[in-house]
């Protein structure tokens, strides 16, 4: 069943009827490269070419009897075939078939993920230097610490978001091997011209060696990088549920004329798409680590791997293409409120400049531990009395015997702060 959230694209990559249709291409390419061998008669390999065909619902019909999905796959092909079909499956198993067909399915979903990320990437660098100039203040472990750009913020996340796309077209490359080798992989009744064949025609790579299956590294490589791409969403979505708070409200989702936020409360507007990311990026990082447990199997095959992968590869693939769509609506969408930023940065009175009359104090050959001492006994009564941090130091004699009142202006200079933005965003624009 595919989810309500999949998009149209990504859906019909693992509907039935796709599935199926690149499982008759591989037996029909096996097929062909056997007939240039020599073991298949030119008249069959036409007849096959010609007639062969499925219907889902005779394979499903068939399945409930044999239990086995590729046979009731083979035998509902045969029946359009005839007697010919003898020359189908020749020689193979059942992954060869499953592998290389899921190879082909995996590269499709990495497409289109791929393009997600090239079309978020164009709205971050859109917003980044829409905002490279909006002040505000940056926060360690929730609490102010010096100023930045909400450009900058969003700078970060479009370096990340370049490098997931990185990721991803690496995982393309690695989840994109064949395997027509026999049941252990040997090739006893199936040549390596075969393989060779079929994956050139798919445009595959054929795995350097493998057992009865392409070896569950790769897959777990494939879901390990779309469970980092989700952390990547689950990440810009924490921070944006962080700026709506109401106590903060820098930032926050569009709310659409007609929306509710609270069947109680008429009020509220909630965060709802960035919480459903959040929640959604727990199951791909969940299917990430069922990826991992699938890359030790008995000897050259068990089928331990089988059940969960029918679940966490079409589910991971869709839900990634559903995150990055969402998240690109409503990043390209977002509320920013520059008045806010710039309220909450002086809500701390001028704590946030700290660092600069350290720096200052130490230059004036005073030691740092007793600079930082002088810099946080003002910084504490701040904090206590809600008082000035600016007034507190140039009161402060013990500090105003090293700096001036000038230089102590100097140190509450916003602009010192943000004066190498230019120099940062060529480094990440280019």
């Amino acid at each position: 069943m595919i989810p309500r959230y999949t998009r149209k694209e990504m859906a019909m990559i693992w509907e039935a009827e796709n599935r199926f249709n690149k499982w008759l291409k591989i037996e029909i390419l096996v097929c062909e490269a056997l007939a240039e061998l020599g073991d298949i008669p030119p008249e069959a390999i036409k007849n096959i070419k010609e007639r062969a065909g499925f219907d889902i619902k005779r394979i499903e019909e068939i399945e409930r009897e044999t239990k086995h999905d590729v046979i009731a796959f083979l035998t509902c092909v045969g029946e359009y075939v005839g007697e010919d079909s003898r020359y189908i499956h020749m020689g193979l198993t059942s992954s060869d078939i499953l592998d290389t067909s899921m190879a082909i399915l995996l590269r499709e979903a990495a497409d289109i993920i791929i393009a997600d990320l090239e079309r978020m990437l164009s709205v971050l660098k859109k917003k980044a230097y829409q905002y490279k100039d909006t002040v505000m203040v940056g926060r360690t472990h929730g609490i102010h610490a010096e100023p930045i750009t909400f450009g900058m913020k969003i700078a970060v996340w479009y370096d990340e978001t370049r490098r997931n796309l990185d990721r991803m077209r690496k995982a393309k490359d690695t989840i994109g091997y064949g395997k027509i080798s026999g049941a252990v992989g040997t090739f006893a009744f199936i040549p390596p011209f075969v393989e060779d064949y079929v994956c050139q025609r798919s445009d595959l790579k054929p795995a350097p060696i493998s057992t009865q299956i392409i070896q569950r590294d790769r897959y777990a490589e494939y879901l390990t990088t779309l469970a980092i791409i989700a952390s990547s969403v689950d990440k810009f979505a924490t921070e944006i549920r962080h700026l709506q708070r109401t106590e903060v409200l820098e930032a926050e989702e569009f709310f659409s004329g007609g929306q509710k936020g609270s069947s109680a409360m008429p009020h509220k507007r909630n965060p709802i798409l960035s919480e459903n990311l959040s929640g959604l990026a727990r199951v791909v990082r969940s299917n990430s680590l069922a990826a991992l447990e699938n890359i030790a199997l008995w000897h050259e095959r068990d089928i331990s791997h089988s059940s969960v992968e029918r679940i966490i590869l079409p589910d991971s693939t869709m839900l990634v293409d559903f995150m990055l769509n969402r998240i690109i609506g409503l990043i390209d969408d977002l509320q920013v409120y520059p008045e806010n930023m710039l309220n909450n940065l002086y809500r701390t009175h001028g704590l946030i400049f700290s660092q600069g009359l350290l720096l200052a104090i130490t230059r004036k050959g005073v030691s740092r531990e007793h600079a930082y001492e002088m810099v946080q006994r003002n910084a504490m009564r701040v904090w206590k009395e809600n008082a000035d941090f600016r007034c507190l130091i140039l009161q402060d004699e013990v500090i105003m015997k090293h700096l001036t009142k000038d230089e102590v202006e100097e140190c509450f200079d916003i602009n010192w702060h943000l004066r190498y933005r230019d120099e940062i965003f060529q480094r990440v624009f280019g």
